[in-house]
């Protein structure tokens, strides 16, 4: 069990104080933490709660009050275990005046990467990352979401085992979302473990396996994702091919008190923005030339005659 964690903290803690040594603000209070290899986690929380910190202590940046954090089952303070961990902090701390392929030789140099697997490598990250026709340009002229991508780049440049990603979809539209999304559960599918923070929960919900909430520094909720959602008083039945009406809401009823229980809602079920956003644009680009027409212009003849 163990050789298939690869993050454990143990009441670790950290205590900010000030100029004299006396406590100013406890950020993290006696978290106890186990993330399994091959797992999307989850670190949730407002500002203040201490995700920040917790992740400068998985990477050594911080040093601890009490209490230990334990990465590939080594010390946290150990910098050679940062050789296996890939990072995207919520704001890429890039040099402006290199460009993509510049940005990525630079850091795969910092791995002492062999020159061919680091331009080979490089080609591929910035073919995934959908940056191939501005791998010229400086990254001063790129926007903040194409600034992600180079970012995200940047942090697999090492082909690390632990991905460490702080807000990924920050400055990202809703296809830029969905395609970082589905980047994270590929580099699950290939073996690695994710670790993400993110203020938007939908994010959360759509890809990691398990979550922890922070608040105050104190650890106040941890499992599945899937178990945390789970309303046990409820119970949700889906069917296809029928139609909403008085007479199947009484017969529901009827069949709900026989059991016990009490009918809520019927109705036909709906999708999210994001889902109806992407299913728009994917039909317009089948469909080119498709624009929205309010239903008394598109009930309209299309070519209405002329007057004579």
């Amino acid at each position: 069990m163990a050789q298939d964690l690869v993050v454990e903290t143990r009441s670790l803690t950290k205590v900010y104080r000030d100029f004299w040594g006396r406590r100013k603000k406890t950020a993290l209070n006696a978290l106890d933490l186990k993330i399994e290899r091959g797992e999307i986690f989850g670190l949730l929380g407002p500002n203040g709660s201490g995700k920040t910190t917790t992740i400068k202590l998985l990477l050594g940046l911080l040093f601890p009050t009490s209490g230990d954090a334990l990465v590939f089952g080594e010390p946290a303070l150990q910098v050679r275990k940062n050789e296996k961990i890939g990072y995207l902090p919520e704001e890429s701390y890039l040099y402006r005046f290199l460009n993509a392929e510049e940005t990525l030789d630079f850091y795969g140099r910092l791995f002492n990467i062999p020159t061919d697997v680091r331009e080979e490598r490089a080609r591929k990250l910035i073919d995934m990352v959908g940056l191939t026709n501005d791998r010229k340009r400086i990254l001063r002229e790129y926007s903040k979401g194409m600034r992600q991508r180079i970012g995200l780049a940047q942090a697999l440049i090492n082909d690390p085992e632990l991905v460490i990603l702080d807000e990924p979809t920050s400055g990202l539209d809703p296809l830029g979302t969905r395609w970082m999304k589905d980047l994270i559960k590929d580099l699950r599918n290939q073996g690695k473990t994710v670790l993400m923070c993110s203020h938007r929960l939908d994010d959360v919900q759509d890809v990691c396996d398990r979550v922890a909430i922070l608040y105050n520094g104190d650890l106040q909720e941890q499992g599945g994702v899937k178990e945390l959602l789970q309303d046990e008083i409820r119970l949700e039945v889906q069917a296809r091919g029928v139609r909403e009406s008085d007479e199947l809401k009484k017969e529901l009823a009827a069949l709900m008190t026989k059991y016990g229980g009490e009918l809520e809602f019927v109705g036909h079920p709906t999708t999210t923005l994001e889902e109806l956003f992407l299913r728009i644009v994917e039909e317009s680009k089948a469909r080119p030339g498709r624009r929205f027409l309010p239903r008394e212009e598109s009930a309209a003849p299309a070519n209405p005659p002329a007057k004579s």
